[in-house]
This record gives structure tokens, sequence and C-alpha cells, in this order.
């Protein structure tokens, strides 16, 4: 059941929100023009004001109180890993040449090209500052936080190499296993390992109980990006808008894909080849490429692990409770977040 987990994101957010409030960045110099704000600091707060659940700065806090730490333990981490998250969706839209992002035109639409990506560039740059500046923090736990953020940044950049260059090549040749390093290192890491990591490592967890929060958020994290996958195929079209079916579009290789590619007939991969290939957004073919991603059994291979990786989750979850790692308390709302990432409707 989700319902724990759900409670608990809301009873942190005004916790998140209000640090990222705190945290939002100000001009270095006194007698600043104006103009900064309006070229740099205000588009990026307000594209991080936009954010919904804040589930990956909320994971922070959980990390940490689940060692038994606060919450406010790890509000600088949280504030890190959301402004990351900012970071890697403004560059992720100039990228994929997106149109809207959380129903609002992409950030680079609004501000241009350049100012995006130095608006991206801000909020990489403060997702370390805030840490080393948290003086609630020993510096020892500020050092260790921000090392591993710095790692959670490679990993993605990895990740998104892989996710961007096979697209540039027009590569089809890929098989599910290379799906799911990609996905691991562009998505899992920061969306859920991470975050659960330094927030342990800041709450003052044994090395045990950081790094198995760290291998069960991978496992949740890839399970998290799988549910993503099949939203955008077979999800609620009208709650998505424009973005239904726009993976088709751009040509990602999902794991739907990818599985599906691997198990069609020569005829009707290719068919589904071409339809990935030509950016189209007509529905009818859009609908096409389903029925055949289908066929291959993408969509019910993407269910089934997305499944089999929220239960791994849940089993590391248990196993640290049961080691004295955790407390039960952060075992339950870790269970419940795995059956959250999976159940979720968007």
């Amino acid at each position: 059941m989700a319902e724990p987990f759900v409670d608990y994101l809301a009873a942190r957010l005004p916790l998140v929100e209000r640090a990222l409030s705190e945290a939002a960045a100000r001009p270095l110099g006194t007698g600043a023009p104006a103009d900064l704000e309006r070229y740099l600091y205000g588009p990026l707060a307000r594209f991080t004001a936009s954010g919904g659940k804040r589930v990956r700065p909320v994971l922070a806090l959980l990390g940490a109180e689940a060692v038994g730490g606060t919450a406010e333990d790890a509000l600088s981490c949280a504030v890190a890993v959301e402004l990351f998250q900012s970071a890697a969706l403004v560059h992720d839209d100039i990228a994929d040449e997106g149109e809207l992002r959380r129903g609002e035109p992409c950030l680079y639409r609004t501000e241009g090209v350049g100012l995006a990506i130095n608006a991206g560039d801000l909020a990489l740059t403060q997702v370390i500052e805030v840490v080393l500046s948290d003086e609630r923090l020993s510096p020892e736990r500020r050092l260790a936080a921000a090392g591993e953020l710095v790692r959670m940044e490679r990993h993605t950049l990895e990740g998104q190499a892989l996710d961007l260059g096979w697209v540039r090549d027009a590569r089809w040749d890929l098989t599910s296993d290379d799906y799911l390093y990609m996905v691991e290192s562009k998505t899992a890491w920061y969306s859920a390992a991470v975050p659960l990591l330094v927030g342990a490592l800041v709450g003052g967890g044994s090395t045990e109980a950081a790094r198995g929060l760290r291998e069960l958020g991978l496992a949740a994290g890839i399970a998290f990006q799988l549910q993503d996958d099949l939203l955008n195929l077979v999800g609620n079209a009208e709650a998505q808008g424009k973005d239904f079916r726009s993976d088709i579009t751009e040509g990602k290789r999902t794991l739907a894909v990818v599985w599906a590619l691997e198990h069609l007939a020569e005829k009707d991969r290719d068919e589904l080849v071409a339809l990935l290939s030509m950016r189209t957004a007509d529905a009818e073919r859009l609908d096409r490429a389903v029925e055949l991603i289908e066929a291959g059994g993408g969509i019910e291979r993407c269910r089934a692990l997305a499944r089999e990786k929220a239960d791994e989750a849940k089993a590391g979850a248990r196993a640290l409770a049961e080691q004295g790692h955790i407390t039960v308390e952060a075992r339950d709302l870790l269970v419940s977040m795995a059956d959250f990432f999976v159940e979720r409707a968007g």
C-alpha cells in the first residue's frame, strides 16, 4: 500500500518548500544590475518553484530519519537534490527539443537556449554550495555528502550520454541490459539512491545503513523510471496532454521498445523502427507503434520488471530493519515508497 509514503510526502513537503525558498540564489556582488534577476536568478527560481511532489528531496529527509537523525539534518541535501533535478530537466529539454515541462513551455522556449543553459548551470553550482555552506553539519558530513552528490552528477551524465548518443547514431541494436545500465545511471542514482544515501550520511547512519539505502534506492529508481515509461505509452492521455507518447515521437530507447525489438519478427521490427525514426506525432501512427510494442511483449515486460525491482527494494528495506540499521517506521515507509513508485498514475 502506497498511502503511508504519500502521507509522509505531504507532511514533509512544507519543510522542503521553505528550504528551497530560503536557498534561492542571489547576486554575489553588491550593486548588481537588476538584469541579473531577470536573466539568471529569476528564471531558475520560478522553474524550481514549479516542481511537483518533491519526491527526491523528501527521500533525503527519509534517509536521515531512517537512521535516527532528523529531517532538518538533511534539508541542505534535499535542496541540493531538487536543484540538480532542475538543472537536469532544463538541460534535458534543450537536448530533446521538448515543448512542455510541468504543463508550461520549456524554459529554453521562454528564455532562449543560452539563458536556459546558464540557469541550469547555476543550479549545478548550487548543488554543492548549499551543502558546503550548511553550518548545521560537521565539516566531515558536508564533505561526505558533497562527494556523493558529485558522483551522482557523473552517473547521470553517463546515462544521458548513452540516451542521447543512441538516438543521434540511430542505434536500434541495443539489448535490455544496455537499457538497464543507461537508466540506472541516468535516473536511479539521482531519483532515489543518492537522496537516501546522503540523507543517511548527514543523519549519522552507519556505513551499512548508507550502503543498503543506496542499493534499495537503485532498485526503486529503476522501478520509478519503468513506470514513467509505461505511463507515457499506455497511461492517461488527458493527464499527460502533449507529452503523451512523446517517447515514441522522440524515438526513445525505453525498455518496452528495446524488449519489443528483441522479440518481434523482422517485418514488424522494421515497421516499429520506421515509426520510431520518423518523429511522428500522428495519433494513428502512435497507436500503431504501441500495438507493435505490445505485440513484442514490451509492455508486459516493463510492468513485470517494475514490480520485480520494487519488490527488490522492499526486501532491502526489510533486511536493513532486521539488522538494526534503520528504524521499523522507516522500513514501512520505504516499502510504501516502492509500491508508490509502481502504482502512481502520474
